[in-house]
């Protein structure tokens, strides 16, 4: 592990105050070129869409026209249901959708210029609130909305987490606490005299977006979204249907 890791130069472009909530809106300034940003954002998320393949869209009382993305399929699949409860009709014309997240932010920049914008409501998973919760209590900071990602800093310079893959530096933003607490744990046993000075620290996902969409910076290239279990596992089984699907048929003799 020792040989993968390392600790950045410290990113702050990115910090845990730019925002404190976010339903889509971005400014009109692009900075870094849109095929860098697709690049990080290149999760899968899920949306409900009606049967044109647009999104299902909830009208507020100020006419602001909001629609939901789910970091959960389970989450996304847990509405569908307490829809086809409340509006059996509408729920039958609905379906869950898995998009990249590069597809929304896409489809936000796109709304962006339009005269009615739509929003998009980012929908954490609870358990990633809780510990997100937990995170920022313990730093004296509370939780104000947004789909937490936690990172790892450590070091006198309390520098970003670096992992190396295929030959390359990558900041890993994670979904979900366990994935980098495990990281944390194997790393103070493997560097103890830096045990000290790491933590965990929690950056809206909505922040992160922000910060692709307005900052020019190289670094933020190197910034890899780390999905949660759940949705490794649904990336894993996608994977697996495709091959399926792709291999040839033998034909009847």
């Amino acid at each position: 592990m020792k040989s993968l890791i390392r600790w950045s130069a410290t990113l702050g472009l990115v910090g845990s105050t730019l925002l404190t909530s976010w339903l889509g809106h971005l400014p009109k300034a692009l900075a870094l070129p849109e095929a860098d940003v697709l690049k990080v954002l290149q999760i899968p998320v899920f949306t409900i869409t009606t049967a044109d393949g647009g999104p299902l869209i909830a009208t507020l009382a100020d006419n602001q026209k909001v629609t939901q993305v789910f970091m959960s399929q389970q989450d996304a699949d847990t509405f569908l249901g307490k829809l086809k409860e409340a509006q059996p009709d509408l729920a039958k014309q609905v379906k869950v959708q898995p998009v990249s997240l590069g597809q929304v932010y896409q489809l936000a920049i796109a709304s962006s210029k339009e005269a009615e914008q739509l929003k998009f409501a980012y929908i954490p998973m609870q358990s990633a609130v809780d510990s997100a919760k937990t995170v920022l209590s313990e730093s004296g900071q509370e939780y104000k909305g947004g789909v937490p990602l936690f990172i790892l800093r450590g070091g006198p310079e309390q520098a970003m987490l670096t992992i190396q893959q295929n030959n390359q530096e990558v900041i890993p933003f994670f979904f979900e606490k366990a994935q980098i607490q495990a990281i944390a744990d194997q790393l103070k046993k493997d560097q103890p005299d830096l045990a000290a000075t790491m933590k965990i620290e929690v950056i809206p996902l909505e922040n992160l977006i922000a910060a692709l969409h307005q900052k020019d910076d190289a670094m933020l290239k190197q910034i890899q979204l780390i999905p949660s279990q759940e949705t490794i596992k649904f990336i894993q089984q996608s994977m697996q249907s495709q091959q399926g699907q792709s291999q040839p048929t033998t034909p009847k003799k």
